[in-house]
């Protein structure tokens, strides 16, 4: 694929005299971010976070950029001629992201630890970690599309392979952060990539791909959990919707809404999980109709939409919406409630948890731009719902 077909920058500039840093996790997808750049011309600087200390035990929870990874980032970088610095983050990222995630646990909601590690350590503090080294942007191998708008803004827009977007973990980006971030990988297929990283021979070319939360080797986020919020495991009820206790649960941090395995209950119908109240160390199971809400209420916005937020909610704008990263996008509007922003669903969704992001689009496939999003705060059951659990 010559170079050329590639959107890389769009900033004005001699490429040699221009300075990018890379964020390289060790992984293919920013190491042919790297390797791309290097070819066109760039002058190119590579940064990986290490994200915990090596001689650590694993009770410290691992990171994404750690031990191999740190070793497969350098080892991209000398094969590029490229300088690359490691640089330490423990602390900050414990701060932001570890400590956050088992505070949200622990208060009966469903954390998205990528989202806070995108709007912090990784955004925040790495683009300013290359302002001072000079660099004009920050480039990664996220999957998503960015691109210039008639006000000399930018927008973020869905990545060409569907599966593969990662917009939904950007939505707290701000409109500062995108004059200064690049993804040349949004046009591009898994496929291609790889294709890519083996025509610059770089070893990670048939690296796997990370299946955890980076800093839960093996998926068991419970044990992280425990040990900085213990009191996320303390025992408590499983309740009926209709009073009636069921049984006894394992702790909050083992369920979330939607979840119908592993509740440890009999019942002659299947029972979901469908509200979690951390205080009284309740888990509350109902019926799957239970689960179907239309008025989802969220917090920290950001927005990156034409025009103030509010305005927006006042005139009930049109807008598509993912309440889980996994979930298509859903026709919806948005509006204001009590004084405060809500989002309408056309229909009913399921599982819509506390705690995880609800995502702004202008429409529902394709090129869509990502016009921002909120963390779920709460929701309301739709009517249809509330009858059917009556």
């Amino acid at each position: 694929m010559p170079v050329t077909d590639l959107p890389f920058l769009d900033i004005d500039g001699d490429p040699a005299s221009t300075r990018v840093v890379v964020a390289m996790s060790g992984g293919v997808d920013s190491s042919v971010v790297a390797a791309l750049l290097a070819r066109a011309g760039y002058d190119v600087v590579g940064v990986t976070l290490q994200l915990y200390d090596h001689g650590a035990a694993i009770h410290r929870a691992g990171a994404c950029c750690a031990g191999q990874d740190i070793y497969d980032a350098s080892e991209v970088a000398r094969r590029l001629g490229i300088p690359h610095y490691v640089l330490d983050y423990e602390s900050r990222f414990k701060e932001e992201v570890i400590d956050r995630f088992a505070a949200s646990y622990a208060s009966g909601a469903t954390p998205i630890p990528c989202v806070d590690c995108n709007r912090t350590v990784k955004f925040r503090d790495l683009l300013a970690t290359a302002g001072e080294l000079g660099a004009s942007v920050l480039a990664t191998g996220h999957y998503v599309r960015s691109a210039a708008l008639p006000d000399g803004g930018r927008a973020l827009f869905r990545a060409a392979e569907e599966g593969r977007d990662q917009s939904y973990f950007l939505y707290a980006t701000t409109a500062a952060q995108l004059a200064r971030l690049r993804f040349p990988l949004g046009g591009l297929t898994k496929p291609q990539v790889r294709a890519l990283a083996a025509e610059f021979g770089l070893d990670v070319a048939d690296k796997p791909d990370s299946q955890d939360i980076c800093f839960v080797p093996g998926g068991d986020y419970t044990q992280v959990v425990e040990r900085l919020r213990p009191e996320a495991a303390e025992a408590g009820d499983i309740v009926h919707l209709d009073g009636r206790v069921l049984g006894r649960h394992r702790g909050v941090m083992h369920y979330t809404i939607g979840q119908r395995k592993g509740l440890g209950i009999a019942s002659p119908d299947p029972l979901y999980v469908v509200g979690i109240d951390a205080v009284q160390r309740q888990v509350k199971v109902g019926p799957r109709a239970a689960l179907a809400v239309r008025t989802v209420r969220i917090a920290d916005v950001n927005w990156l939409g034409d025009g103030p937020f509010e305005d927006a909610c006042a005139a009930g704008q049109e807008v598509h919406v993912k309440v889980r990263s996994t979930r298509p996008p859903v026709p919806a509007h948005l509006a204001w409630a009590d004084g405060a922003p809500v989002v309408e669903l056309a229909v009913g969704e399921e599982g819509v948890a506390p705690g995880q992001a609800c995502v702004l689009y202008d429409q529902g496939a394709g090129a869509a731009r990502l016009l921002g999003g909120g963390t779920i705060v709460g929701a309301e059951r739709a009517a249809a719902a509330v009858a059917q659990v009556a």
